[in-house]
């Protein structure tokens, strides 16, 4: 006779919280299940090594409930039982073990929400669901902080949550006389100046790749599956953080922008894939960060480790909060309208642009590009050429290991592309070449010239950028924001704005071969 357990709980691929109080204490007639699903693994072209790490962690994870005395149901990718859905995997286990009761942790994507909603709707036995005790808000809490207010802003949710949970605050005032230093953060790596080396880990995913690989899975990117450099379980994690704070918080502030060739890893974390899959929690990370500062204030002036604590506890709570605010319309959002195609170097890095080459080969590689990367270089260029919001989302969805939808979307559609029409932004991230010479080295010794708008050599993001501005004239000439870029294209003759437009004609007609 098979066993018999009273509640079933599921765990997702992206609940990896060992400290979650569902784990608090043994009970025998507690199934903990965990799936990898073709539903999870098809609906982007993911990467593989984001495939592959989100499976390992879960394979450790679950080894870890095991050691501590849990009961662990583990469904591989390739099982003959595996029905290859959530759903009809717990229906198959509530029917095997005569559950009695089903329970799952509130999912951070909309579309698990709303399928395990309507899944426990039409189940027969009890059910219920829980928070997944990571966050430090809720998800409504961005929405009911500015209620009845004029505008969202960030920067005032961000001062909120520095006084509600006293993170660098002196009594009602904010360390260092200020809120933000983000001013002080904007700095081009200087020349021969070699940052600290990356911790890389040394973890094998062979056999996660293997099953991958032969149940047909369509993924991109590239991977060194018996020497993986991600973190796979909460050991590693705290590995990473430490060596974050130690070796890269001293100089994170002043070059969190900048971008170089020879160096994908810089200063940053690389901490985000082991905070969205909860195998760390947002408040040790902050709290090892300032817990630094505090330390050696002499080594870690406050705008490094400022910078830092907005991307967490301002900025990753905020775009939780709005992606609840807006979804299911967010997702179909497309306020300037494009429809163009992404181009197919996308999937590939090739281009004769350095800095795309640059950057889309590194994610290739290593499934990471920082925060300036994705939106300046890769979404700057998307959404100068039009390309159609679906199609931008699809691809960063897929090709980043941290890339999880209520993180992703609010980013790309949001912030990147202003396809909310200003829900995220308040104005839309557009630059020319002449920011990305300023902040990195890519124009050096690239096929075109940064320098040049109109010519057969020039920079296509000279062209696109003013082209870009001319076509979105009657949504965009009167943002206060953008007032100076219309007087400088008014200012212009009319002969070179035509030269430089034919050039943007040009670019877009022949995108795929740039």
């Amino acid at each position: 006779m098979e066993e018999k357990y009273k509640t079933l709980r599921l765990v997702l691929g992206d609940q990896l919280n060992l400290q979650h109080t569902w784990f608090s204490g043994k009970d025998s007639s507690v199934l903990y299940a965990l799936m990898e699903v073709k539903t999870e693994t098809d609906y982007v072209w993911h990467h593989i090594q984001k495939v592959c790490a989100i499976f390992a962690a879960m394979e450790e994870f679950a080894n870890a409930l095991r050691k501590l005395g849990h009961e662990v149901c583990y469904i591989k990718l390739d099982d003959l039982h595996n029905k290859q859905s959530f759903q009809e995997n717990c229906d198959a286990l509530i029917d095997t073990y005569q559950v009695e009761e089903f329970q799952y942790q509130m999912p951070d994507e909309y579309r698990l929400d709303q399928a395990l909603k309507v899944y426990c709707a039409n189940l027969t036995i009890n059910n219920s669901l829980v928070d997944t005790e990571h966050f430090f808000t809720h998800r409504n809490e961005v929405a009911e902080f500015f209620l009845g207010k004029k505008s969202l802003l960030m920067e005032n949710f961000y001062r909120h949550m520095r006084k509600r949970h006293s993170i660098l605050m002196l009594g009602t005032e904010p360390v260092g006389g200020q809120w933000n230093f983000d001013q002080e953060n904007r700095k081009k790596l200087p020349k021969n100046h070699k940052p600290f080396p990356p911790l890389l880990l040394h973890n094998d995913v062979t056999v996660q790749h293997r099953r991958i690989t032969a149940t047909g899975v369509k993924v991109i990117g590239t991977i060194q599956a018996n020497d993986f450099q991600w973190p796979v379980n909460r050991q590693q994690s705290k590995e990473l953080l430490d060596h974050f704070i130690t070796y890269c918080l001293p100089l994170f502030g002043t070059f969190q922008d900048a971008m170089h060739t020879d160096e994908w890893y810089l200063y940053h974390s690389r901490l985000s894939f082991s905070l969205n899959t909860k195998m760390l929690s947002p408040m040790e990370v902050i709290d090892a960060a300032t817990e630094a500062w505090h330390k050696n204030r002499i080594t870690i002036d406050i705008n490094q480790v400022e910078g830092f604590v907005r991307q967490i506890l301002g900025w990753r709570e905020y775009m939780r909060g709005i992606y609840w605010m807006n979804m299911p319309d967010f997702e179909t959002m497309n306020f300037f309208g494009h429809e163009r195609t992404l181009p197919q170097w996308y999937w590939s890095g090739q281009t004769k642009m350095n800095c795309l080459r640059s950057t889309i080969g590194q994610s290739l590689q290593s499934a990471y590009a920082h925060h300036i990367q994705r939106l300046m270089i890769t979404g700057n260029f998307a959404l100068l050429a039009g390309i159609a919001p679906e199609q931008v989302d699809f691809w960063y969805l897929g090709i980043y290991i941290d890339a999880i939808q209520w993180v992703e979307i609010t980013n790309t559609r949001g912030m990147s592309q202003y396809a909310d029409g200003g829900i995220i932004g308040s104005k839309p991230y557009t630059a020319s070449a002449n920011y990305i010479h300023k902040m990195s080295n890519y124009c050096d010794g690239c096929r075109y010239d940064h320098t040049e708008r109109a010519t057969e050599n020039a920079c296509p993001f000279n062209s696109l950028y003013w082209d870009f501005h001319d076509r979105h004239q009657l949504k965009l000439r009167e943002h206060p924001r953008l007032k100076m870029v219309y007087a400088l294209w008014d200012k212009m003759e009319l002969n070179e704005k035509e030269a430089i437009l034919n050039r943007a004609a040009h670019v877009l007609k022949n995108i795929d071969n740039l």
